[in-house]
């Protein structure tokens, strides 16, 4: 329990209009809810699992110490308590480079030491979590988890065995594909389709994450890549880190109303990602128009995309091109949209920090959750809806996944 933290209370007026001589009530109850306190409250009360933080590459060039106040960045301990976030999943990036210059796998071993260096620095505060059990346990100590995701299945090589690897260094989630199509299957931002969907190797891939225990993500992925993972795993699949593509037309990184609807048959459950580009048209058309740009820079300059200059002409884009606005009541109209499409059991909260620029206006940061739940307390959502949401749908995939495993082992 978070116990270590006060809980802020929660003030719930009351205005009952009694007659003049005590007896009870002759005019309706007035009721009048303090939503931001009840969301502060509930926030510091229940578990709260985010699926994708991308902390380990953001510190990869620069450490810092996460756990006191960082002047940068999405994340550090004190903004998450501040939250009420209980556990986030770090991701374990691998840019669609190394897929060509080689490395993948080092690279991965790379930044999953930084996590584990996060955690020996710290451990009356982190610790890393290989189980749903781990996550639990940590939430009654409020010691803050670490569970760990790659972002790219070019992690694992052209080698099944570095599955094996990666499980025992703890991972229990792989995004399949990122950017450009991989060995393992074909990218929805990539226009070359190598594979139509999953390759054989990435068949082989699947078959394993389930024999081991790892979910397979199925965020970055083609359509066809989708439905192919549908038909062959035999365990829930999860979209770490996407939004309902109901809302941006067109764009493929995003789910369709089918397809969540399938991961639901499945069991699975869709993760909603706080990216504006993601959330809606405007927006999304913008971060296109942004990207064009900024290749289109870099290209003609030949520097990089983390160089001063690039940073100077974003600026200069934005004070073009406005940023559109999206808040988070933009997040919420995504969760809403799943559960009016499959119900509450398969939406939950995976917010890409650190891997996007800016968040939506209430979601700047870690310390922002309590205004998540306070949109879905306005909307009427019951503090069961929201404990499902905030982590146990997350977590009861996470546990059948195991199950799956557990079974196979035994057999």
């Amino acid at each position: 329990m978070k116990s270590k933290f006060a809980f802020l209370t929660v003030i719930i007026p009351i205005l009952v209009l009694l007659s003049s001589c005590g007896q009870a009530p002759t005019e309706t109850e007035v009721v009048e809810v303090d939503f931001k306190a009840e969301a502060n409250r509930l926030v510091q009360e229940i578990l709260l699992v985010d699926t994708h933080v991308d902390l380990p590459y953001r510190l990869h060039d620069k450490m810092e110490d996460v756990s006191v106040r960082t002047e940068g960045g999405h994340f550090d301990y004190v903004r998450a308590i501040q939250g009420g976030l209980d556990a986030a999943f770090m991701s374990i990036y691998i840019p669609a480079s190394f897929q060509e210059k080689g490395g993948a796998r080092n690279l991965g071993d790379d930044l999953i030491d930084i996590v584990e260096d996060i955690e020996a620095q710290a451990p009356d505060s982190f610790a890393v979590a290989r189980s749903v059990d781990d996550v639990r346990t940590n939430f009654e100590r409020g010691i803050f988890s670490l569970p760990l995701g790659i972002e790219n299945g070019a992690a694992i090589e052209d080698d099944l065995a570095n599955l094996q690897h990666f499980y025992d260094r703890g991972v229990r989630y792989i995004t399949l594909t990122h950017g450009e199509a991989n060995l393992i299957s074909d990218s929805s931002y990539d226009e070359e389709r190598i594979w139509n969907g999953l390759s054989p190797f990435g068949r082989e891939v699947v078959a394993e994450m389930n024999r081991l225990g790892m979910m397979v993500d199925i965020s970055h992925v083609t359509d066809e890549t989708f439905y192919q993972v549908m038909e062959i795993s035999k365990a829930p699949a999860i979209a770490s880190h996407s939004c309902a593509r109901h809302f941006t037309p067109g764009f493929e990184r995003n789910m369709s109303d089918e397809m969540i609807t399938k991961l639901a048959e499945n069991g699975g459950v869709i993760q909603i990602a706080f990216a504006p580009g993601f959330l809606s048209a405007a927006a999304h058309e913008q971060s296109m128009k942004m990207w064009a740009t900024m290749r289109q820079f870099i290209q003609e300059n030949k520097v990089s995309r983390d160089s001063p200059e690039v940073r100077e002409r974003l600026a200069q884009f934005y004070e073009e091109n406005p940023k559109v606005e999206i808040s988070v009541t933009d997040v919420v109209d995504h969760i809403e949209h799943v559960i009016k499409l499959v119900g509450v059991d398969h939406v939950g909260i995976g917010s890409d920090f650190d891997g996007i620029g800016d968040g939506p206006t209430g979601l700047e940061d870690v310390s922002g959750y309590p205004n998540l739940i306070e949109e879905l307390l306005r909307r009427g959502y019951s503090e069961d809806d929201i404990r499902k949401i905030c982590a146990e749908n997350l977590l009861r995939v996470w546990s059948e996944v195991e199950r799956v495993a557990a079974e196979n082992t035994a057999s």
